[in-house]
């Protein structure tokens, strides 16, 4: 294994971990600017109003992403699996 390797396989890592995340952490983002929009229009500064929909609108995400994300890791995981043998010389 090269340092060249290492780097790259470190990079591809992390790569997918942002791919995957990337639905999720969209939503939260959207649905908290939302809230903080309806929370300025309407002056209700309570703390706790973000967290519900916030919640609610990552868990759906989760659910409709999980297969595409399922995907993503058993193809990443096949891959490293596969290439065992060139990676050990």
């Amino acid at each position: 294994m090269t340092q060249d390797f290492v780097i790259g396989f470190g990079r591809q890592s992390i790569e997918l971990a942002l791919i995957i995340s990337l639905p999720m952490l969209g939503i939260g983002l959207i649905v908290g600017l939302i809230v903080s929009i309806f929370q300025a229009a309407t002056q209700i500064q309570e703390m706790t109003l973000t967290f519900i929909p916030k919640i609610i609108c990552i868990f759906l995400a989760l659910l409709f992403s999980f297969p595409w994300i399922m995907d993503k890791m058993i193809t990443f995981t096949r891959e490293v699996f596969t290439n065992i043998p060139l990676y050990i010389k």
